[in-house]
């Protein structure tokens, strides 16, 4: 077996590379733009205004009580035929990943942004402040060092969660094992290389969020 793997990864480490590429570039992109739109989420939320909170509710409760794979095959069958959009199948699993992180995003920031006191909001708006200026200058610069850490986990799911974009050959780690399943035949060597390195992504990734965390204890002392 060893000589297995020697074997693919030197026939066939290219084709792993693109891949790994794939699901890094997926998965940044998926939570940058997820945050951002997890942002709008949160603060019409916040807003309390009725229509809006259950509007925004409903939204999350149907993205979280969903599996991951049915979100992707409902806008890659979604976007094209029923909006008569010209979008390539990895526009359309992006898309649905974008929707399904920012459903979980919003709820982080909603969390991170109501555990600060809401004494000091109180406080800043008897000096005068704005909503608005209380919201960016007191409440945010706190919330973020509850969020922070959170977003970190969200992006390790989000890199795991990219290996079902395969479904759809849109090219990352498992499209490459399937790729290189198919052209060697070596169903466990091919799949262990990927899992391998999903392994040593997240076990990073996971490192450098704990890491944040003790950092972010250490500066509230």
């Amino acid at each position: 077996m060893l000589q297995n793997l020697l074997d693919i990864i030197g026939s066939y480490g290219d084709v792993y590379l693109a891949g790994l590429w794939g699901t890094l570039w997926i998965s940044f992109v998926t939570v940058v733009a997820g945050t951002l739109l997890g942002i709008v989420l949160a603060a019409l939320k916040l807003t309390r205004i009725r229509l809006l909170e259950i509007l925004i509710d409903l939204y999350i409760e149907v993205i979280r009580g969903t599996p991951v794979l049915l979100q992707l095959y409902f806008f890659w069958l979604f976007l094209p035929d029923v909006l008569q959009l010209d979008m390539s199948n990895t526009a359309c699993v992006v898309v649905a990943l974008i929707v399904n992180s920012s459903a979980y995003i919003a709820e982080i920031i909603r969390a991170g942004i109501q555990a600060v006191d809401i004494g000091q909001t109180e406080a800043a708006r008897s000096l005068g402040m704005t909503d608005f200026h209380c919201l960016t200058r007191i409440v945010l610069p706190q919330a973020v060092k509850n969020i922070l850490p959170a977003l970190g986990n969200e992006f390790i799911a989000m890199i795991k969660e990219t290996s079902l974009a395969s479904t759809f050959f849109v090219p990352e780690l498992m499209t490459a094992y399937k790729t290189v399943q198919s052209s060697t035949f070596l169903s466990v060597e091919s799949l262990m290389i990927s899992g391998l390195i999903y392994l040593v992504i997240n076990f990073a990734l996971s490192r450098l969020v704990k890491l944040l965390e003790k950092r972010l204890r250490a500066s509230d002392r």
